[in-house]
């Protein structure tokens, strides 16, 4: 299937919500095939029956296409190695697996799971190492045959070798050997027909003509397994990438119970998909000017997936809405615009038009989209008044805060036209006049007008809300002061 150029993969299995180390280990793979002019698949491993949700899959689909993570053959699109569901693929791995018994590769196992596990409680009270005993690794096969003729409920396992090691490279972390007498007769067909992760994988990897297998390092325990299979099957191995896992704060394997890990969580909270996969990058690897914010393209010309680390990168939330707010800064006003209704984030009432006006304003404090319509209530609505404390700021008593709020009505209403230059030298004169601090001033006006603290610049807030919705505001405030116990 390959002509020299890399085909690599990603094979999400459809078990829940999109998971974000999906997209961290399909960038890699996309970014390679991409670098090379090769192609990049997408397969569902769905081999896994009691944890497979029919919504999952097309969940997986959307959330890859959102952060542009396309492929070039896969279940939805086809593709010259269809089918490309492991579910739909049992009549392939059933003939590899018939002639792994024919050569002896593999045999069936009979063992009821009451059996093995009474295997296992002797080799803990014996202090053994824990696996298949090898119970029915030595039936006849003729004998064996028969009784999977009569349908008696079986396995078929690999046969290991007893002796020797099993050893290949891994292109980040080197040659790896593994003694054959630590690797386990594994399962290859489960007793419901099914194929095991192991045996599907390896299959179709060769099926598809996989060149590179860039996958989390968890499965590199797994690999020795993997290379047997191939051997197995007189095939020549891929490629190997194992990259590092992505982790909690406490270097533990990152999950749902410490971290969100939705792909959907992270669009719905209003995270650019730029700046997603500008944070899985840095997971794993870092640019040669260590420039930190980077897009797809920039990744896709400098990355080395043989300089990836090998270190333990802790998936901070904090740094990414970093990253996300960069990225926010970075996009033309129009874009963002469109990235915000796109995405859902306008308020109901508020037009393209209205929301225009306002951006500019908010987009300097922005983390998240989702942000948008929060720290933009004071101007589309009409705000909770203030307490009367919250008008009096701590270095401010209820007269100074009367004065600033009193003066200020006063000169706005004078001031023609309402604009930012006029109205910042009228809060100079006021300053000037009372002998106020700007705190003084300032935080009354503040909250009097958007009823929050940490609103954008005032002067720029003043003009975007205009004379009549700027008095009428402070009005209502000095009327809280002046009613207040």
């Amino acid at each position: 299937m390959t002509d020299g150029s890399v085909r690599a993969r990603i094979a999400p299995s459809p078990t829940g919500d999109p998971h974000v180390g999906t997209a961290y280990v399909a960038l890699f793979n996309r970014t390679l095939a991409r670098q090379t002019g090769g192609q990049f698949l997408l397969r569902i491993d769905d081999t896994d029956r009691t944890r497979y949700q029919a919504s999952s899959e097309q969940k997986i689909f959307d959330a890859l296409r959102w952060l542009g993570l396309d492929w070039d053959e896969g279940p939805d699109i086809g593709g010259p190695c269809a089918p490309y569901r492991q579910s739909e693929r049992n009549a392939i791995y059933q003939q590899k697996v018939d002639h792994l018994l024919e050569s002896g590769s593999a045999y069936r196992c009979f063992c009821s799971a009451e059996t093995l596990a009474k295997a296992r409680e002797k080799q803990k009270q014996d202090k053994m190492r824990l696996g298949y005993p090898g119970t029915c690794r030595d039936l006849d096969r003729v004998e064996a045959n028969q009784r999977a003729a009569k349908d008696e409920p079986h396995v078929i396992r690999l046969r290991v070798p007893a002796e020797g090691e099993t050893s290949f490279v891994d292109q980040i972390r080197g040659e790896i050997r593994v003694a054959n007498s630590e690797i386990d007769d594994q399962v290859l067909i489960k007793t419901d027909g099914f194929p095991t992760y192991h045996l599907a994988n390896v299959v179709d990897d060769i099926e598809f003509g996989i060149t590179h297998v860039v996958r989390a390092e968890e499965w590199l325990i797994s690999t020795p397994k993997h290379v047997l299979i191939y051997q197995a099957l007189d095939h020549p191995l891929p490629r190997f990438f194992h990259v590092p896992l992505l982790r909690n704060a406490d270097h533990s394997k990152i999950s749902k119970r410490k971290n969100p890990v939705s792909l959907d969580w992270f669009r719905e909270q209003g995270y650019l998909k730029e700046a997603i996969l500008n944070f899985l990058a840095l997971m794993g690897w870092s640019p040669p000017d260590e420039e930190e914010v980077f897009d797809l393209d920039r990744f896709q010309q400098e990355f080395n997936i043989e300089k990836i680390s090998t270190g333990a990168p802790v998936f901070d939330l904090v740094k990414l809405d970093w990253i996300n707010g960069m990225h926010i800064r970075r996009m033309e006003p129009q874009v963002l615009l469109k990235r915000l209704a796109d995405e859902g984030f306008l308020p109901p009432a508020v037009s393209q038009e209205d929301a225009a006006t306002i951006l500019p304003l908010v987009t300097e404090r922005m983390v998240r989209l989702a942000e948008f319509s929060d720290r933009t209530d004071w101007y589309f609505g009409d705000p909770i008044a203030p307490s009367s404390d919250q008008l009096i700021p701590k270095k401010g008593t209820r007269e100074t805060s009367l004065c600033a709020l009193e003066g200020s009505r006063e000169l706005f209403a004078e001031i023609s036209p309402f604009e930012p230059a006029a109205i910042e030298a009228a809060l100079a004169q006021l300053l000037d006049q009372h002998s106020l601090k700007k705190p003084q001033l300032f935080m009354p006006l503040r909250w009097a007008l958007t009823s929050r603290q940490d609103s954008p610049d005032l002067i720029e807030v003043i003009a975007v809300l205009g004379k009549d919705r700027s008095i009428e505001r402070i009005q209502r405030a000095l009327e809280i002061l002046v009613t207040a116990p």
